[in-house]
């Protein structure tokens, strides 16, 4: 069986293992239609579905209307993209959260490791390539900015080069990331402004943006020009984002769209349900707008 079998097998495969987890969930499910309204572009963050193989993944969710599964490895975008998805944001540098580009030590290990994935990326058709702030270490916070600013610049030239855009995460120091430097939107918006280039945007994860400040909506309104990208979650706990948390994500995937916003929403909650490819599912339906 040559690779295009495989997957067609996986892709059929995928499909009966949807079709079997439906009814299974403890997670009720009111939308039943599998036709999108095509208006957001859906794609899920691999991590949260380590338990499942990437190829039954990425069919099961070109099966319930995924367009992309993102952070992804370079050896593993040929896997999305021979079953006709796309790999929405790529992995950066694996250097680790905590060791961004907020400081010196850190700039030529992320400037290799940018430079060797951004052609391997261009090649598959992407367009988008994460990266962080790296945690505080200094008082006042702004040498970390001005190090943010002179680090990114030659990857992000270089990225330009490729027709990739850069974006940083915005990520909560709260609960999940203590330390970390970019943990506010607006001085997200300080960095975009600082480095001056159109290749570089900001990843605005709602969950992490909640726990951190709230005001999703009128913030996503206010700072629209620099989004480059969005992730979802429920809050508290990160889990499903139904009935069972506090964020209202139709209102919010709404005012996304009445920002012009054309990219992708990646789903980024970490299934607490027996059928985690129902709760993706569910995720999908209920941001499907």
């Amino acid at each position: 069986m040559n690779r295009k079998q495989a997957i067609k097998t996986i892709v059929a495969s995928s499909t009966v293992l949807f079709s079997s987890l439906k009814g299974t969930s403890s997670v009720r499910l009111d939308h039943t239609s599998n036709t999108l309204k095509g208006n957001i572009n859906h794609s899920a963050c691999r991590w949260c579905y380590s338990g499942i193989a990437l190829e039954e993944l990425a069919a099961a969710g070109k099966e319930m209307g995924l367009k992309s599964i993102e952070l992804l490895e370079p050896d593993e975008y040929t896997t999305v993209t021979d079953i006709g998805l796309t790999c929405a944001m790529a992995n950066g540098s694996m250097i680790g959260i905590p060791n961004g580009f907020n400081h010196p030590d850190n700039h030529q290990k992320l400037k290799k490791d940018f430079f060797e994935r951004l052609p391997v990326a261009a090649d598959h058709g992407l367009t988008k390539m994460i990266c962080f702030s790296g945690n505080h270490w200094d008082e006042s916070g702004k040498k970390g900015l001005d190090y943010c600013a002179r680090g990114l610049e030659p990857v992000v030239r270089e990225a330009a080069k490729y027709g990739i855009v850069i974006c940083m995460e915005l990520l909560n120091s709260k609960v999940n990331h203590q330390g970390y430097q970019c943990d506010r939107t607006e001085w997200g918006v300080q960095l975009v402004d600082k480095l001056g280039l159109d290749n570089f945007k900001l990843l605005y994860d709602i969950y992490h943006m909640q726990v951190m400040e709230g005001d999703i909506i009128a913030t996503i309104t206010k700072y629209a020009q620099y989004m480059g990208h969005y992730h979802t979650g429920g809050v508290p706990g990160r889990n499903e984002i139904d009935e069972t948390q506090e964020l209202n994500y139709p209102a919010i995937m709404r005012a996304i769209l009445a920002t012009g916003y054309k990219g992708y929403v990646g789903q980024e909650f970490i299934p607490k349900d027996p059928a985690p490819l129902q709760s993706l599912k569910q995720g999908v339906l209920i941001c499907d707008v």
